[in-house]
């Protein structure tokens, strides 16, 4: 038996559940980029972490809603905008690490003579070959 012909879904308005969603990311996006700007550890550590709940929880609802048609362009563009900045702030952190490590490797050269051995103290030739000299 054929029924009548399937009609494509309409374009679902920009639902309340995903505005919902997409403004939890950004207000998290503009809370850790101002810790990120104020250098502040302790909001980095914290907002990171909510940054990625909201993400997690967006994605998993932006799919949902994306097997079930089209998204509203509105919410398609604020979504894009977000991972925009989410990217830009990943290569603002990998620019300040490697800047952190290119300070740390002058300030402690790993090329130089090692300072502890594998038994934790100064490596003074004391164990050779596994036997103890007095």
């Amino acid at each position: 038996m054929q029924g009548a012909p399937r009609l494509p879904a309409p374009a679902p308005s920009a639902s309340p559940e995903l505005e919902a969603r997409l403004c939890a990311v950004e207000s998290r996006l503009a809370a850790l980029g101002h810790a990120l700007r104020s250098r502040d550890a302790a909001g980095i550590d914290l907002h990171a972490s909510e940054l990625h709940r909201a993400l997690a929880s967006a994605v998993s609802h932006f799919s949902d809603a994306a097997r079930s048609g089209p998204l509203p362009p509105a919410l398609r563009t604020r979504l894009a905008q977000a991972s925009g900045q989410v990217a830009a702030q990943r290569e603002s952190l990998a620019r300040a690490t490697a800047a952190l490590d290119r300070a740390i490797d002058v300030l402690l050269p790993r090329d130089g003579a090692m300072l502890y051995s594998a038994y934790g103290s100064a490596d003074r030739g004391v164990f050779k070959s596994g036997v103890i000299r007095a």
